[in-house]
């Protein structure tokens, strides 16, 4: 089990703010996560359509969507922030 979390628009779009899932084996990096999640309906799907532009945080701590994801206990996914 690995805890998602969700932030911002993606958390809209999803309907939820959090969840924990169990991965299957063949989800080993970041930009797999993205298409398995995308493969989950049609909330996941629109949130997630644009998965070049997600950010995704592993463990608190940034990465790109090549990262292998393995041990994780917790996912962040997010859009880009804008500062001010």
């Amino acid at each position: 089990m690995v805890k998602l979390v969700y932030f911002a628009w993606v958390r809209e779009k999803i309907g939820k703010g959090e969840e924990e899932i169990d991965l299957p084996a063949n989800v080993v990096t970041g930009g797999d996560l993205i298409a398995h999640l995308k493969t989950l309906g049609d909330d996941y799907a629109d949130a997630l359509a644009h998965e070049k532009v997600i950010r995704i945080a592993i463990n608190q701590e940034h990465v790109e969507h090549d990262e292998p994801i393995g041990g994780a206990r917790e996912i962040a996914l997010f859009p880009p922030m804008t500062g001010g």
